[in-house]
């Protein structure tokens, strides 16, 4: 039985994404980030008793919820996606990254991610390392928090909403949650899109720094390229710009040989990836889920083989 959880969560793009990986019934697969489990449950239902499938998420109530599914074909670590690359290399006909923070995560107020309700200003994915965003604020330089807001969040207001922290610091000591903080940028921010909150930016800014987001992305794209086999699928949906920028950047790259100019007459690299597709939620899943809308799910296949898996091959097992 899983896990009963007060925040109820709507897999994003659930049936396209696993289409998308073209299942092979007695393949090898790895959902990157588990979550709630919507795309692995889905993955499982499709894989015959020879079929494997390899979780990883770094949110200690996502494990538990991995741990509910009693299925011999299946496994979870506990630790980022950036361990891909631990993995034997071709060992995978498919690698799933949902990029999208849970909805429990964003709903309960002592994870500390959401302005919505008050809670500690906390915001790791893995609450048993690293520091909260509180901790980090109660010391980090005025120009450094300024600096993370601009690059993370696209906020034009960074520099004022970093000084009016600093201010806060000054004046009634580190701001400690997340009503706190959201007090804070409003008063910083003095003009915003209609219907958007002016901590929005913000709040991402900060989980994506705090969590090491973007570099475990790129850690973990480079890592997918060991683990597939010709032919496997990478899918990756992004839930913002800098994110989609970083995959489809990473697709592009890899989707054309490489010539090396100082070798003129030698052979091109050849290319890695083949880009697939583009896809976006339809009107009705928007509707009925409106935190899907900004998501982009981007499709490549493996095109050649790793050096290293002439010589290895994935040890049948749950990883």
């Amino acid at each position: 039985m899983a896990v009963q959880d007060p925040w109820t969560h709507r897999t994003v793009l659930l049936n396209e994404a696993v289409a998308a990986l073209h299942i092979q019934p007695d393949g090898h697969y790895i959902d990157a980030t588990f979550g709630r489990g919507g795309h692995s449950r889905l993955i499982l239902s499709q894989l015959s008793a020879a079929g494997r499938l390899t979780a990883f998420d770094k949110d200690l109530e996502a494990v538990a919820e991995a741990k509910t599914l009693s299925d011999a074909r299946f496994s979870i670590r506990h630790e980022g996606f950036k361990h891909l690359g631990d993995l034997p290399p071709a060992c995978a006909a498919g690698v799933l990254m949902d990029l999208g923070i849970s909805s429990p995560q964003i709903d309960n107020p002592a994870r500390g991610f959401s302005f919505r309700g008050d809670g500690p200003l906390d915001m790791r994915m893995d609450t048993t390392r690293g520091q909260s965003v509180a901790e980090w604020l109660a010391d980090a330089e005025t120009d450094t928090i300024a600096e993370v807001i601009r690059e993370y969040g696209e906020e034009r207001f960074a520099g004022q909403i970093a000084k009016a922290i600093d201010r806060r610091r000054q004046e009634r000591g580190p701001v400690g949650t997340t009503a706190e903080l959201a007090e804070v940028v409003a008063g910083a921010v003095k003009t915003r899109e209609p219907g958007k909150d002016p901590a929005t930016r913000t709040f991402q800014a900060f989980r994506i720094f705090i969590n090491a987001e973007l570099e475990e992305l790129q850690q973990a794209l480079e890592a997918s390229l060991k683990v597939l086999q010709p032919g496997g699928r990478l899918v990756v949906i992004s839930f913002h710009s800098l994110e989609d920028r970083i995959v489809k950047q990473f697709i592009a790259e890899h989707s054309r040989e490489v010539y090396d100019r100082r070798a003129p007459f030698a052979e091109p690299k050849p290319m890695r990836l083949k880009a697939l597709e583009r896809t976006k939620p339809g009107d009705e899943e928007v509707a009925a889920n409106p935190r899907s809308r900004s998501a982009v799910m981007r499709v490549a296949e493996r095109t050649e083989v790793p050096v290293q898996a002439i010589t290895q091959r994935y040890p049948g097992g749950a990883a």
